[in-house]
């Protein structure tokens, strides 16, 4: 895999897929990105460059672990885009990483082209998400044979008297078959440090990140599953409601791999706003 330096000397490493312009793919967790795949098939549209956080995949892990802060973690977007000579660039995120899309699009909106963010995290600009949202939204899942036990898990967590996060796995796909459970396997993340560490006293500053997206002229999509318990539409609508620019888009069915849920559905929505 190709490497490049992080301005702190940090390698971090990324890989590529597909053919024609680059569109520079951020993932959640922070987690290997490999989770992505290529996203449905969009790399038969666009050649899509993923990003390994740095602690994640192959990109090293850093000596100052305090640099795993979202907020931080700018600027090694904005090295890898240099490396890549994109003058802009185009930028899709997935749940956590949007809160890094986000934060790069607020500093550096000169350098974005189109912005697509995915089933996206939205602790950046501080759109909170109550228990009752989630548990409206898991309801609708009230005839799946696995929804007994999975939302009594989610109960117990909203109430603060569970932690079984591994039970309540299916609300976050819009199908809990083998191929679901094989995706949520593997992509769980491995390095907890990176994961504690992102979202550090200071990785966000939703009041200054939501100001400067307002400004933000860059067209975004934000895709949301209908299903999802991560992001529910109803949270991404007001995500979405942030810029001035934007394109809401929820998928019947899905989760939050909308590319796992259906592939051409989520494709075609993708490939057609960037063009």
């Amino acid at each position: 895999m190709p490497t490049f330096s992080a301005p702190d000397g940090t390698r971090l490493a990324y890989r590529v897929t597909g053919d024609g312009d680059p569109v520079v793919c951020l993932p959640g967790g922070p987690s290997d990105s490999l989770y992505l795949g290529d996203l449905g098939g969009l790399s038969a549209h666009r050649r899509l460059i993923f990003l390994d956080l740095r602690g994640t995949g192959r990109s090293a892990v850093p000596e100052d672990t305090t640099s795993y802060r979202c907020d931080r973690l700018v600027e090694d977007v904005e090295a890898l885009r240099e490396h890549l000579g994109l003058a802009p660039m185009d930028l899709l995120a997935h749940s956590g990483g949007a809160n890094l899309a986000a934060q790069y699009a607020a500093r550096y909106p000169q350098h974005v082209g189109k912005l697509a963010l995915i089933t996206p995290g939205a602790r950046a600009v501080g759109v909170a998400i109550t228990g009752e949202t989630r548990r409206e939204l898991a309801r609708l899942r009230k005839d799946e044979p696995w929804f007994p036990a999975a939302f009594a898990a989610l109960e117990a967590i909203s109430e603060g008297t569970g932690s079984d996060w591994e039970a309540i796995a299916p609300f976050f796909c819009g199908r809990w078959d083998a191929a679901a459970q094989k995706h949520h396997a593997a992509g769980q993340p491995s390095n907890m440090e990176a994961v504690a560490l992102f979202a550090a006293e200071g990785a966000f500053d939703p009041e200054a990140t939501r100001a400067a997206l307002a400004a933000c002229e860059v067209p975004v999509l934000l895709l949301a599953g209908e299903f999802d318990l991560n992001s529910p539409p109803r949270s991404v609508a007001e995500f979405a409601g942030l810029f001035s620019a934007a394109t809401l888009a929820v998928q019947p069915g899905a989760g939050h791999y909308p590319w796992l849920d259906d592939a051409d559905r989520f494709v075609a929505t993708t490939a057609a706003f960037l063009g």
